[in-house]
């Protein structure tokens, strides 16, 4: 992993977010147009789907895709399928249409637990750590599908976040908000995934911790791990994107990268506050 998340001018320097010049994705929207996603990592194409069999629709024809190496930030109101878009490219829910790509090999069947030994690492919002195990002992339940010696990942771990291996041997339960965040990302991380999947990662953090997570999602990214990150601060989060999407009612109403989408006047004014 880089040890440096601003080599490309990316980041948040000084408490500054930076704008980058975004992907290469070319995404319509719409629910009758074609998604040209083909050149993309990691595709949930055209998704239609809720929970359950039985259960109702909460995607309808919703598109989301990441190159390699790159961020994707789904951002959008509270109940617009932000999360549930995610979880289906997680095979965490019922598509009744649509598909899940990755890597250009169809994963649309496959369970959660396949999914990961296929490269994807899923970092849950809430209840995404072991509260009475070690710090260490976290990091080590994230390389229960490996077989070989997981100790240099460990040590990437440890550089990237040094605040978890001076905590190692403490209780995950008693660190702060932004560590157990920390460790959430850590774990998946030691299953030395592809994609890594984030659901809201700064939820409940303060501003400073939000920004100190989002600089290492930079350097995860820029270790050519590609990164697709559910968030509520939609604006922060849009600073650092490669490329942003925008739900509403579990469809794509607005795609671009992120510096597009934040000079949209209709984006500003409907999501961003203005």
């Amino acid at each position: 992993m880089s040890s440096n998340p601003y080599q490309d001018g990316r980041g948040n320097k000084d408490r500054t977010i930076t704008k980058s010049g975004g992907g290469t994705l070319n995404v319509d929207t719409g629910t009758e147009q074609d998604k040209h996603t083909g050149e993309a990592f990691l595709i949930g194409d055209s998704m239609t789907g809720g929970y359950g069999k039985t259960g109702p629709d909460i995607l309808h024809d919703c598109t989301i895709a990441v190159n390699k190496g790159e961020i994707a930030v789904i951002v959008g109101p509270n109940g617009a399928g932000k999360s549930t878009a995610m979880k289906a490219t997680f095979g965490m829910l019922h598509l009744r249409a649509g598909s899940v790509r990755l890597d250009g090999q169809d994963i649309t069947r496959l369970s959660p637990q396949a999914r990961v030994r296929q490269g994807m690492g899923f970092v849950p919002q809430t209840s995404n750590i072991f509260t009475s195990m070690t710090v260490q002992e976290n990091l080590e339940m994230g390389a229960f599908i490996r077989t070989d010696d997981f100790s240099d990942t460990l040590a990437q771990v440890y550089n990237l976040f040094p605040i978890l291996k001076d905590k190692r041997h403490q209780a995950a339960g008693e660190l702060s908000g932004g560590q157990r965040q920390q460790v959430a990302v850590g774990r998946a991380l030691m299953t030395q995934p592809k994609v890594l999947l984030l659901d809201e990662p700064t939820a409940g953090v303060s501003p400073i911790v939000m920004d100190e997570l989002f600089d290492r999602i930079i350097e995860v990214a820029r270790s050519g791990i590609s990164v697709l990150m559910v968030e509520q601060n939609a604006r922060q989060a849009l600073e650092i994107a490669d490329k942003g999407y925008v739900l509403v009612q579990g469809a794509n109403a607005h795609t671009g990268t992120g510096k597009e989408l934040l000079a949209d006047p209709e984006v500003r004014q409907s999501f961003l506050g203005g």
